[in-house]
């Protein structure tokens, strides 16, 4: 199946997410990223944010291992990940419940070297316990087209 507009819109199932110390900490080692913020308390109740904070690309681990996708009638052999982008009204705190839910929110198409590139735009919205949106985490998946059969 090649890419269409029918897509955009559909969403997954909500799911929720409970940011606990070890995630935050886990990923910033994962990262390599040393700064107290993630892992010192009494570092970061010292800061303006007032306690720790989860790094700023932290939702791309949110959500991998929930299962919590869109059943996609795509071939997923044929998806690339094109790009990433983090839309953050607040960051994410140590104790945050977020409810998660994944959406097709645009498909398009643009000419590449090699022909005509399809595109899926897909957004996780986190949202916290009182309803306010926290991030949008939003994946650029490149579809490829199918290899043609040459003689």
């Amino acid at each position: 199946m090649e890419l269409d507009k029918s897509l955009i819109g559909l969403t997954g199932p909500q799911f929720i997410f409970e940011v606990e110390k070890r995630h935050i900490r886990q990923f910033a080692e994962a990262i390599g990223d040393p700064n107290p913020l993630y892992v010192d308390e009494e570092y970061a109740k010292s800061t303006v944010y007032g306690g720790i904070i989860a790094p700023p690309s932290f939702p791309v681990a949110i959500g991998a291992d929930s299962g919590q996708g869109i059943d996609l009638p795509l071939d997923y052999s044929r998806m690339l990940h094109g790009e990433q982008e983090f839309i953050y009204n607040r960051p994410i705190r140590l104790g945050d419940r977020l409810y998660c839910q994944m959406k097709v929110t645009n498909v398009y198409e643009r000419e590449g070297k090699s022909g005509t590139m399809q595109f899926l735009v897909m957004d996780t919205e986190m949202k916290d316990e009182a309803g306010e949106l926290v991030v949008i985490n939003r994946t650029n998946i490149i579809y490829r087209a199918l290899a043609s059969n040459k003689a």
